[in-house]
């Protein structure tokens, strides 16, 4: 059994307004939905959890799973102060006998099934895989200054995406030990790389944004009224 955890448990102070971003709405319909939708419709997942501000639980059931209409099972739970807490309380949530989990931000609404699957495909070989993207810009390193120290080599250097799919057991370890040690990654594959664990990465996609700013909004549906126009424009 393959679980998604779909981590919308931020407030999104960066998208300025009344309204979380998750909650926003991209090209009318709202980007929670979007993104669940997405897995709803793929294969390669069974059931997912949903992690939300404990304020919203009551708002994501009646205002975003119920006119969703999804078919598969959805459960709704807290998050937490940070996103690895948030994470955490959605693994309580998935099945015992689960064998694989994948974490997604709510906010990457551009998904596709064809990434999931390559993530869940790889997890399955490998135990733990993410998507990602090679950089294509030459990077600095810079002094607290602001002065150029050196220029990196960029040829092994990728931007770390979502999905990530792991093997539920390693996953549930990893968490569970920077929780002891009061670590805080900077993303779920951070903390079972520190498993002594190998990740492998498996290619995503540019249109994969997350969407951060208003900036990222308009991009997004940008992208969506291109793939209604011209599809074979945009490669997902």
């Amino acid at each position: 059994m393959v679980y998604a955890i779909i981590v919308a448990g931020g407030r999104g102070s960066r998208l300025a307004g009344p309204i979380a971003k998750q909650y926003r709405q991209l090209a009318g319909v709202p980007i929670l939905t979007r993104t669940l939708r997405v897995f709803d419709g793929c294969g390669a997942i069974d059931r997912m959890v949903v992690v939300v501000p404990a304020a919203d639980i009551d708002f994501v059931r009646a205002a975003i799973l119920e006119p969703a209409a999804l078919s598969k099972n959805v459960v709704v739970v807290a998050g937490g102060l940070q996103r690895q807490d948030s994470v955490f309380n959605g693994l309580a949530a998935v099945a015992p006998q689960a064998a694989l989990v994948v974490i997604h931000d709510a906010v990457r609404p551009l998904v596709t099934c064809e990434t999931i699957t390559a993530c869940t495909d790889a997890a399955r070989r490998y135990g733990a895989c993410i998507a990602g993207l090679p950089v294509w810009d030459t990077l600095k390193c810079i002094s607290d200054s602001g002065c150029i120290e050196a220029t990196l080599p960029r040829e092994h250097v990728w931007m770390a995406q979502t999905p990530q799919a792991f093997r539920a057991d390693l996953l549930r370890a990893a968490h569970e030990r920077a929780r002891r040690e009061a670590v805080l990654g900077t993303d779920d594959a951070s903390l079972v790389e520190r498993m002594g664990a190998i990740v492998h990465m498996v290619p995503g996609s540019p249109c994969n944004i997350k969407i951060t700013t208003l900036r990222d909004l308009a991009l997004a549906e940008a992208l969506l009224a291109l793939a209604e126009a011209e599809p074979e424009r945009v490669q997902w």
